[in-house]
């Protein structure tokens, strides 16, 4: 078993934030971020709710369903590569606010797009942000957050985030059949840009991550936002807008290298978080983003797809409720297991359901433990790699999540002509693939050090 977070650490920055109370500064910090995540999913699962309608209205057909799609993890691929090494090089708290700003100007866009092939780019382009967001809010929380409550305050991060996607079906529910000025669907999107509103107020409250500053070899600007901090949490002030300071011109002490990632320790984390991004993205965004189209291919109307989708999506912040009260108290690795093969059976339950009743109850089931699997992992793949290549560890591995969605929409839209069952065992299959790779490759992470657990 790995050293107990006892042992001494070598740096002076970990051991403060190890020290530091979880009070006033984690809150407000947690619920800044948990706000922007919020926006970063809804932009994600809006997909899904209006998914249906574009195509029952025309705008889009399958096929091009499946390119509006894709486009969108195409563009989260790159995006998670650029700015999850950019992040390791500008820091978090600048990449945060940027790419919470490109994704909601270009959903933006996308709400007026005069034809599908405007549809279609606009996506790809607000996938940049949206991809990259997750990896940033992931690696930011990891590094501000003590190793006790690492697990749960991510998984508080997904909590906020998924509470998007009950708020997006309703939305759906609620305008998709309207027509006010403009098509309904047009409004889901237009709702979900206005997180553009709040990016001057995050760039002024968030501060920048002290191990980053640290690491980038900015030791007195790194000791300027912990006392912030610590003058927070102890005392209940709250610090003023300079906890973000300016980079000086100082010579840095650990420059990443992506070339670190191929070497051990984190070759073997490498090639796991590889396949294991390949693999659960097709369990996770299959259902995810195909749910009320696959609802409609069983023959049930347009309105009551997106009624179902409704009501399943209602339990959606339960699975990552669930994440943040045993995330620190069952081991993560084995979490992700257990929920990968629940996925997976649950999966198939829907894809056979035929009754409104036995719908509902699987799609539930499923979303519920789709969602707490992925606070886990969220939670999990942000602790394998050192402050300096953390954010292009995670981002690189992550990238291989939204490449492999963009492909799984096409394969999906092949595959359902031969009936909705056989999507589902494609799903399963993946899901128990996931599960393996983790069992067999994946190390214990729970109440240790990011320090200890980088080598």
């Amino acid at each position: 078993m790995m050293a107990s977070i006892t042992r001494e650490i070598s740096s002076p920055i970990a051991a403060r934030i190890e020290r530091l109370p979880l009070g006033k500064f984690h809150r407000r910090f947690i619920a800044l971020v948990s706000l922007g995540n919020f926006f970063d999913l809804y932009d994600i699962f809006l997909v899904a709710s209006i998914g249906a309608a574009l195509q029952q209205s025309g705008f889009l057909s399958l096929k091009q369903f499946s390119m509006f799609v894709a486009s969108g993890f195409l563009g989260m691929f790159f995006g998670t590569i650029f700015f999850g090494m950019g992040s390791d090089r500008w820091g978090r708290r600048v990449s945060f606010i940027t790419l919470l700003l490109i994704y909601s100007a270009f959903t933006l866009v996308g709400a007026f797009a005069p034809s599908a092939g405007w549809l279609i780019a606009t996506r790809f382009f607000a996938g940049v942000g949206i991809g990259a967001e997750i990896v940033v809010v992931d690696t930011y929380v990891t590094e501000l957050v003590p190793s006790r409550a690492r697990g749960r305050y991510v998984a508080i991060t997904q909590v906020a985030g998924f509470m998007a996607v009950p708020v997006t079906a309703i939305l759906a529910r609620l305008l998709v059949p309207t027509h006010f000025l403009m098509a309904g669907w047009r409004w889901v999107m237009v709702i979900g840009a206005s997180g553009a509103l709040l990016t001057w107020w995050f760039r002024r409250r968030l501060p920048e991550s002290p191990r980053w500053l640290e690491s980038r070899g900015l030791t007195a600007e790194a000791d300027k936002v912990m006392r912030a901090l610590e003058a927070e949490s102890l005392s209940g002030i709250p610090p003023q807008a300079s906890i973000a300071p300016q980079e000086s011109a100082r010579p840095s002490q650990q420059r990443g290298a992506f070339a670190e990632l191929w070497r051990p320790p984190y070759l073997r984390r490498t090639v796991m978080l590889i396949l294991f991004q390949m693999l659960q993205t097709i369990g996770f965004y299959g259902f995810a983003n195909w749910a009320p189209t696959f609802l409609l291919k069983r023959g049930f109307s347009l309105l009551h797809s997106l009624e179902y989708t409704m009501l399943i999506a209602l339990v959606s912040p339960v699975g990552p409720i669930l994440a943040a009260w045993t995330s620190d108290r069952i081991e993560r690795k084995w979490t992700i297991v257990t929920l990968a093969l629940l996925v997976a059976v649950f999966g198939l339950g829907f894809g056979s359901a035929s009754t409104p009743a036995a719908v509902v109850t699987f799609g539930a089931l499923l979303t519920l433990c789709n969602y707490w699997f992925s606070a886990a992992f969220h939670a999990f793949q942000a602790e394998l790699f050192p402050t300096r290549i953390r954010a292009t560890g995670v981002g690189f591995t992550y990238s291989w999540s939204r490449l492999s969605a963009a492909f799984t929409s096409l394969l999906i839209g092949a595959v359902l002509a031969h009936g909705v069952p056989a999507v589902f065992a494609l799903l399963a299959a993946a899901m128990t693939g996931v599960a393996a790779i983790i069992a067999v490759l994946g190390p214990r992470t729970n109440r240790v050090t990011l320090e200890e657990l980088s080598g």
